[in-house]
């Protein structure tokens, strides 16, 4: 029952998302509230609820299995309040170097290099994602790369959306380093796989789905050339862009000023590739410093916050909505239930294929479960029963990352509201554009796993 549960509630959210028939911020909340709550008419908690509040399964009420459902909220939003603090500070500090104007000369520079040609503006925005999505964290990437294009965009008059879809593109494929996080959790679960190894295994279809994403970025650039055309841009006309975006605030900035915000920002970055300090630690002190160091009056540090109130207020709150949603969904059971549908629902007779179906099975689980569902919940469970068939745990634990592909898009990745927020993108609409070049980004890593023999197509095992 549960399990049914499960694939009826992320079928109805990612439909309700997909036709734009609720916000998802209510959805995100609304739909696992009201299948958990079924749940509980079913009685399918009263287990949790005896071993949670130490009391015989005969014995629990409805009102106990309600009262699960608080608790568990609490607990998924304890586990994202990390991330939704350190957005909020991330967001505000960025928000007031965009208005000090640190980051017009990196605009001023791609303008005069790209001479107005959207060509030359979206390759080159898969390319600094590309090296920016080095660190392995997509929240860095995404305040790095949507701080510096941005503007660009909107000073071209480029579609927002090729951003948003190159930039999740790029980051997708480097965040299978393995120092990120879906990599380095397949390194600590299964035995005898290490960074090296792995590492070697991805690389070849890493740089062949780069090289995939800059053509997506060169074709989608060609589309904008046919709707534009290209902006033959003088000196003077690049200047009149930048002034365009001038104001009085920048005006008033001080060449002093201007170093501290450089110094700063550099500052900021360093620790937070480093991983030297927490990051909501790093954005805190970054964003008093920014306040103190630009704007001297109490009235013009409340009026900054104000002004930023919106766009932290949209990103933060679906960082809300995703704990309540992991919180229900994981400690409700319906997690588990729909990672084991997933591995039992396939026949013994498929085991001589178990790689290519973990492969298969990493792209739904990959996008429905969190990493840590996928990779500590079902990624052991799908080694075991390749080991039986004859695969090894490196081939398994290769298999179950190409799935990742799609990742990126899943509405449990908390990084992509702030990159919806930043570039004012519908939640669905950017899915469907980004989902299906995905497609072969999931397609490169599978024929060159096949090709390298990282993937074996059948068991050796007869």
């Amino acid at each position: 029952m549960i399990t049914v549960l499960a694939w009826l509630m992320i079928i109805v959210f990612m439909v309700l998302i997909m036709k734009k028939k609720m916000h998802p911020f209510a959805a995100i909340v609304s739909i696992p509230l009201l299948f958990t709550i079924i749940g509980v008419f079913f009685g399918l908690y009263k287990e949790a609820a005896a071993t949670a509040y130490k009391m015989a399964a005969s014995d629990v009420t409805f009102g106990d299995q309600f009262k699960l459902l608080g608790d568990w909220i609490v607990q998924g939003l304890t586990k994202v309040s990390p991330t939704a603090f350190m957005l909020f500070f991330a967001i505000l500090f960025f928000s007031l170097m965009l208005d000090v104007g640190l980051f017009d000369p990196i605009t001023k520079l791609v303008i005069r290099l790209a001479k107005g040609d959207p060509v030359k503006v979206l390759v080159g925005t898969g390319i600094i994602s590309a090296i920016v999505s080095l660190s392995g964290d997509g929240t860095t990437t995404t305040l790095i790369c949507c701080t510096a294009l941005i503007p660009i965009y909107k000073k071209l008059n480029l579609k927002m959306m090729n951003l948003g879809v190159i930039l999740i593109l790029m980051n997708t494929i480097l965040n299978l380093l393995p120092w990120s996080g879906p990599t380095a959790r397949v390194i600590s679960v299964l035995e005898g796989i290490n960074a090296n190894e792995i590492l070697l295994a991805l690389v070849p279809g890493m740089a062949i789905a780069i090289l995939y994403v800059l053509g997506v970025s060169y074709y989608l650039g060609l589309k904008e050339r046919k709707r534009l055309g290209i902006q033959h841009l003088s000196d003077e006309d690049i200047e009149l862009l930048i002034a365009q975006n001038a104001t009085e605030q920048k005006a008033q900035i001080s060449t002093k000023q201007t170093i501290a915000n450089t110094v700063l920002t550099i500052g900021a970055m360093f620790f937070l590739i480093s991983g030297t300090f927490e990051p909501v630690f790093i954005f805190l002190v970054a964003t008093v410093l920014a306040l103190v160091i630009n704007y001297r009056t109490v009235n013009e540090q409340k009026q900054k916050i104000q002004d930023s109130a919106a766009d932290v207020l949209q990103t933060v709150i679906m960082i809300v909505g995703a704990g309540v949603f992991m919180g229900l969904f994981s400690y409700s059971g319906m997690s588990d239930a729909l990672a084991s549908s997933l591995v039992h629902i396939i026949p013994q007779s498929f085991g001589r294929y178990w790689c290519l179906i973990t492969t298969l099975i990493s792209a739904p689980g990959g996008f429905f479960l969190s990493n840590d569902g996928f990779f500590y919940g079902v990624l052991p469970v799908l080694a075991q029963t390749g080991v039986q068939y004859g695969f090894t745990s490196f081939q398994i634990g290769f298999a179950s990352l190409l799935g990742q592909a799609f990742h990126m898009l899943s509405p449990l990745t908390a990084f992509i509201y702030l990159l919806l927020s930043m570039t004012k993108l519908d939640m669905g609409e950017w899915q469907k554009e980004a989902g299906k070049w995905a497609v072969g980004i999931f397609i490169i890593l599978i024929i060159t796993g096949l090709v390298t023999g990282s993937l074996p197509v059948i068991s050796n095992v007869h």
